[in-house]
């Protein structure tokens, strides 16, 4: 695959879908400050996907809630004429014990423990300010098409947008566009890491561990040994693979048998067929545990991503966009703010990066993983980033909380909101661009492939937060 040359949208054209960008702005602003005050997390998220839904519906989208089984998730549409359907994906999960006030010092709120050092309140309002404002424009200008906004649940670890793919949600789009909060402006194209999580655990019989040792069948053993043969299992996988494990639990007194032991455990790599197979001998393990200490294995997914496909046509577009958008601009007041801040970083990168745009990244390999690699496998699919941070803030930390939830974050989610609709309004304007992302698709794919969800057809982890909330 290779990187493309476009031109962005006509200027004309541009300036209107802009205008109506900058209409949302006092929409996306609430939202996200809504949803930065009741952080809520993965599949609790009742408060934040109402407004964002209510939000789509006041602008005339017919919003389908509940969908594919998961009780935060919803999908908003709008269509005009014909045309292609281009998706906007929306997250909105919090995070636990990221508590914070917007202060560039460590200020936990009081009675509060969730906090978005995400930014996914920044990422859901301003993917429904983009929709909003195309819609308008679509108005204006008579183009056909389909906008749609999807309310994705559970990024943090629930893996929300699998269980919408499986579902079968985002099978007719044309294109799908996403963005994420940063610390600089970007736009990228790198893969990520197929994932598969699990929780192994082993089933004994409790005894006296002086008295009766004979009569116990320690569930404990059963996970020792699993993880030896998972440590020993890293030096025969392909280049490129992760086995990663923790214990949860081991049993509570050593002079006593446990009857049951827990683990967590994670397996990534760049191919998610690889990453399947790797997982399948990990049970395999297990079982084997099992049986060589009398004890029952039971392995239970937790969630499961494919690695993100990067497509040339897409990247080109939005980078092509972003390129001649305006450049994000900070008062003398919120510089003041952010140095302060950065003074809780060893080596801050200069303020001035919020005002540039950094080199386009096109097919790298990224040390990360996303459910938005599923939505990639099935559409034509494409990435930006702005400077919604302090240049230096990493994701979940407090300092992403804290600018969060002040007017930095919100001038850089208004220039994410730019950028995803003037993308956007591109591939409304022009069916070529959608072709060529199609065959850049099909061709990154291969002949054949058939879209499988990694997590089988294990249902939706929907309480898999609910010890923080």
């Amino acid at each position: 695959m290779t990187e493309r040359q476009v031109s962005p949208l006509p200027e004309a054209a541009r300036n209107r879908v802009l205008a109506h960008a900058a209409a949302q702005s006092g929409v996306m602003n609430g939202l996200a400050q809504a949803l930065w005050q009741r952080p809520e997390l993965g599949y609790l998220e009742q408060e934040s996907s109402a407004a964002l839904a209510a939000a789509c519906e006041a602008a005339g989208f017919a919003v389908t809630r509940g969908v594919a089984d998961l009780p935060t998730a919803f999908v908003a549409r709008r269509r005009r004429g014909d045309g292609p359907v281009i998706g906007l994906l929306a997250e909105m999960d919090a995070l636990p014990g990221f508590s914070q006030d917007a202060s560039p010092r460590r200020s936990p709120i009081p009675g509060q423990s969730n906090g978005h050092a995400c930014g996914h309140h920044l990422f859901g309002a301003a993917s429904v300010g983009a929709a909003l404002a195309l819609a308008a424009w679509q108005d204006e200008t008579g183009t056909g098409g389909e906008i749609r906004l999807y309310g994705c649940p559970a990024e943090e670890g629930g893996a929300g947008k699998v269980y919408m793919a499986r579902a079968g949600l985002f099978d007719d789009l044309d294109i799908a566009l996403h963005w994420h909060p940063d610390d600089c402006n970007t736009v990228w194209q790198s893969r990520s890491l197929a994932s598969i999580g699990a929780r192994v655990r082993f089933h004994g019989r409790t005894a006296h561990a002086a008295q009766s040792p004979e009569q116990g069948r320690s569930a404990l053993h059963g996970l020792e040994a699993f993880h030896h043969m998972a440590a020993l299992l890293r030096e025969v996988v392909p280049q490129g693979s992760h086995i990663h494990y923790v214990t949860l639990q081991g049993g509570l007194a050593p002079n006593v048998i446990p009857d049951f032991a827990e683990s967590h455990v994670n397996v990534r790599h760049p191919d998610p067929r690889i990453a399947a197979e790797i997982f399948a001998r990990l049970e395999a393990a297990a079982e084997g545990a099992a049986l060589g200490t009398g004890t029952r294995a039971e392995v239970v997914r937790l969630g499961a991503v494919h690695s993100i496909l990067p497509n040339a046509t897409v990247g080109a577009v939005m980078q092509a966009n972003m390129a001649v958008l305006p450049r994000i601009r900070w008062s003398d007041e919120e510089r003041a703010w952010a140095e302060e801040l950065q003074q809780s970083f060893d080596t801050p990168p200069p303020l001035e990066r919020i005002g540039q745009l950094d080199p386009y990244r096109f097919d790298l390999q990224g040390a990360f993983s996303s459910d938005v690699g599923d939505v990639s496998w099935i559409a034509p699919t494409g990435a930006l980033g702005t400077a919604t941070w302090v240049p230096g803030t990493r994701p979940h930390t407090w300092q992403a909380v804290a600018a969060g939830g002040m007017s930095i974050g919100w001038k850089g989610m208004q220039a994410a909101a730019e950028g995803l609709a003037v993308s956007a309004a591109q591939f409304l304007s022009d069916p070529a661009l959608v072709a060529a992302a199609r065959k850049d698709h099909r061709a990154a794919r291969g002949e054949g492939y058939r879209y499988r969800a990694l997590v089988g057809e294990a249902p939706p982890p929907l309480d898999y937060q609910r010890d923080h909330g």
